[in-house]
């Protein structure tokens, strides 16, 4: 078993059952220092931005259905990054595509913002795919949450 950080519509728990019957939800995840970027046909891919991150979700895929995700994700490069998730850092593999100049189509963003609505992902990170730019937010407030130590000190 691997882990697996998906953020494109692989988000979708019935989208990833449809491919990787059986792949486990392990929980939402981040990617901090990226932006998403959504390219024409409903690709998506990262590219770096140290003031972004990317919001997903990282399941527990079988090594035999790891190769359907290859497949799908086509010419993208499959990379291993640490992903901050709720009880610390965990390194998953993730699929970046090449970027391409093409912009994507209202429906490449409804689809992509449907599939992060069925993963729970937060309403600013959906505002953000559906309109390409991050959710205005209240003045002075930070632009990244700080991750939480699962320390105890005693």
């Amino acid at each position: 078993m691997a882990l697996y950080f998906a953020f494109g519509v692989m988000i979708d728990p019935v989208q990833m059952a449809s491919h990787c019957p059986h792949a486990r939800l392990i929980g939402q995840g981040r990617l901090p220092r990226h932006r998403l970027m959504i390219l024409s046909e409903g690709y998506v891919t990262l590219v770096r931005d140290p003031r972004r991150e990317v919001l997903g979700v990282v399941y527990d895929v079988p090594f035999g259905e790891m190769t359907g995700l290859d497949r799908l994700a086509g010419r993208a490069q499959k990379i291993n990054q640490p992903i901050i998730m709720s009880g610390g850092a965990k390194r998953a593999l993730l699929h970046v595509a090449p970027v391409a100049g093409a912009t994507p189509s209202p429906d490449d963003r409804r689809r992509l913002a449907r599939a992060a609505r069925a993963a729970g992902l937060p309403d600013s990170y959906i505002h953000e795919i559906e309109h390409g730019e991050p959710a205005p937010r209240k003045p002075g407030s930070p632009l990244f949450t700080a991750p939480r130590s699962t320390l105890q000190r005693g």
